[in-house]
């Protein structure tokens, strides 16, 4: 155990310090109760051999109970507190991840995964509790009653104490070896029920699919295979729990078995009295549980400092994309204005730029598309504008402030970015359509969603704007989740809207209709609203009042859709596939 290790435990522990040292000291009480307790009966015993009266008995009887009892009190009150801390700490770092998580940029979650998180999420800020917790205090009371009982009896007889704990290092050994097994196939078991868990999520997201395949039995056939898994883990897990308690029992019998016979000699010669046979038998058996724990405890303690740092390597672990030191603070909330300079982006880990040296601008109120051939930097430009992707200074400014001087929070609420997936929570549509603005009265809920041409499909709904939708807005068409994600970016005063393809799948009428809805506004909300259109579709991008072609990451073309068809070049190329296309599917 190395040192950063034990200064990794003392630094969770340390806002805990006084819990955890009432703990300890609860703890030194049992213990030293536990070893009084048996020199007390032990010095009962031996003075029924002198003659007793009942009522002196009673009263060594009922202090007995009393000791007992006030024992179990601590016992109880040590490991609340103690389990406690744990149960805390527990708490405490699951709030730290998903905080930190929260400040990490989109690309490093995505490329991480979210299992890999998950995992050290839970999975390892539960052995970190154990650690902290359960482990902490069995070592601790494992240690006080070695160190309060041996001496006590040693003090009675020396070397028949040493034959009847002498068997103890093997239940420890036993302990470790089947300890390291039994954690091997508790966590293939958990990795079983992991794997079936994740075919039902994935059946019942996909049931249509598999209804409409046919392939009903291959599912049976592959939770079958699974289940079988799972079952045999936890066999397998039962027989080495089976056997290792019994033989744990069974080492027990033999050291006590041992006492008994070695005693019995001393007992006949009369260096030992009985009251002095059963205090050690007394003391014996109570070193059995905390000998028997050790040997988890070290298993706990061990994968609980994997887990503290692999939890460690999360929290190490800084955003490449966070506000700067001192952030400009303005006032006005702007009107949309875009100027890039030289933009070029290259994502970690790539040699080739997704952008490189793009320069354009975008006029307060002008509705811009964006388009070009599939991989040529169009989503990386929409990710920028919003830094959801890292750009360098001086490069991209808006509404004349550099987008890297201003806070991410101050950016975000100036540019609304809707992905051409759209994600949706577990939550009513009203609930979805106000995310970006949790307290907008339903009156702008309901005006978002008209101009989203989303307000029909509502009205079908039999619980209308207290739909639930389902996970990740599967019971929506995929039309529905585009128009819902729109209204969201709509409901929100944000002077700059980025529409990353979230019009494909939508028809060309219900998407013409949004677009002239944007146009058309005249409220206050859209007055000065700025829009950058990236599309697929060259009929949409044709009725924008400019459009910037992008090919191989650079802006290669830039002008109106009659200036650009005329010209050799990309726009052309694309357009005339477009058409083309049409043809086909009109002769079809």
């Amino acid at each position: 155990m190395g040192a950063y290790r034990v200064d990794l435990i003392r630094r969770y522990l340390r806002p805990h310090k006084k819990t955890v040292l009432l703990g300890a000291l609860a703890l030194v009480i049992v213990n030293v109760l536990s070893v009084s307790i048996p020199l007390l009966v032990r010095q009962v015993i031996n003075e029924l051999n002198s003659g007793f009266s009942l009522q002196t008995l009673l009263h060594q009887a009922l202090l007995i109970v009393a000791l007992a009892t006030l024992m179990g009190g601590f016992r109880l009150w040590s490991r609340m507190l103690v389990f406690g801390v744990g149960r805390q700490v527990e708490a405490d770092l699951k709030q730290q991840i998903f905080d930190h998580l929260l400040k990490q940029e989109p690309g490093w979650v995505q490329t991480t995964g979210s299992g890999e998180v998950i995992s050290r999420a839970t999975s390892d800020v539960e052995n970190v509790r154990r650690l902290l917790g359960f482990a902490v205090l069995s070592l601790t009371n494992t240690a006080l009653a070695y160190a309060l009982t041996l001496p006590a009896m040693l003090a009675i007889d020396p070397w028949l104490s040493l034959a009847a704990v002498g068997l103890y290092p093997l239940m420890l050994l036993v302990v470790r070896l089947f300890g390291g097994r039994m954690m091997g196939q508790q966590r293939r078991q958990q990795e079983a029920l992991a794997s079936m868990s994740d075919l039902i999520q994935e059946d019942l997201s996909g049931i249509s699919a598999i209804k409409i395949y046919g392939q009903e039995a291959t599912e049976q056939s592959a939770f079958a295979s699974r289940n079988r898994s799972y079952r045999d883990a936890a066999l397998n897990l039962a027989r080495t729990r089976s056997t290792l308690f019994p033989l744990l029992e069974g080492i027990s019998s033999v050291s006590l078995l041992l006492l008994l016979a070695l005693g019995s000699g001393q007992l006949e010669s009369g260096r030992l009295s009985i009251g002095d046979i059963v205090a050690l038998i007394l003391f014996v058996e109570r070193l059995v549980f905390p000998t028997a724990l050790l040997g988890f405890t070290l298993n706990t303690f061990q994968t609980g400092q994997v887990s503290l740092e692999r939890i460690e390597e999360l929290l190490d672990r800084q955003p490449q994309i966070v506000s700067p030191p001192q952030p400009i603070e303005v006032a006005e909330l702007g009107h949309g204005a875009i100027q890039a300079r030289g933009l070029t982006v290259t994502y970690p880990g790539s040699s080739r730029p997704a952008l490189l040296d793009v320069s354009f601008d975008l006029r307060p109120g002008e509705l811009v598309a964006v388009v070009g051939p599939v991989g040529c930097g169009k989503t990386t430009l929409a990710r920028a504008l919003g830094r959801m992707v890292e750009v360098a200074p001086g490069c991209l400014w808006l509404d004349g402030c550099d987008v890297t001087h201003l806070a991410l929070s101050e950016l975000r609420r100036r540019v609304a970015l809707v992905p051409q997936e759209g994600f949706l929570f577990t939550a009513t549509l009203a609930d979805n359509l106000r995310y970006g603005d949790p307290n907008a009265p339903d009156s702008s809920v309901e005006s978002a969603a008209q101009q989203a041409r989303l307000e029909g499909d509502i009205k079908s709904f039999p619980d209308g704007y207290q739909t639930l939708v389902g996970e990740r807005g599967i019971t929506l068409s995929g039309g529905q989740r585009q128009r819902t994600s729109l209204g969201r970016a709509l409901l929100v005063d944000a002077p700059l809207l980025v529409l990353d393809d979230a019009l494909a799948s939508v028809d060309n009428n219900t998407a013409a209709a949004i677009l002239r809805t944007i146009r058309a506004e005249k409220g206050r909300q859209l007055q000065s609203r700025t829009v950058l259109m990236i599309s697929h579709q060259l009929t949409a991008a044709a009725a924008c009042d400019r459009i910037l072609v992008l090919d191989g990451g650079r802006l290669v073309q830039q002008g109106h859709h009659s200036e650009l068809v005329d010209q050799v070049g990309t726009y052309r190329r694309l357009w005339e596939r477009e058409q083309a296309s049409e043809q086909l599917r009109a002769a079809s």
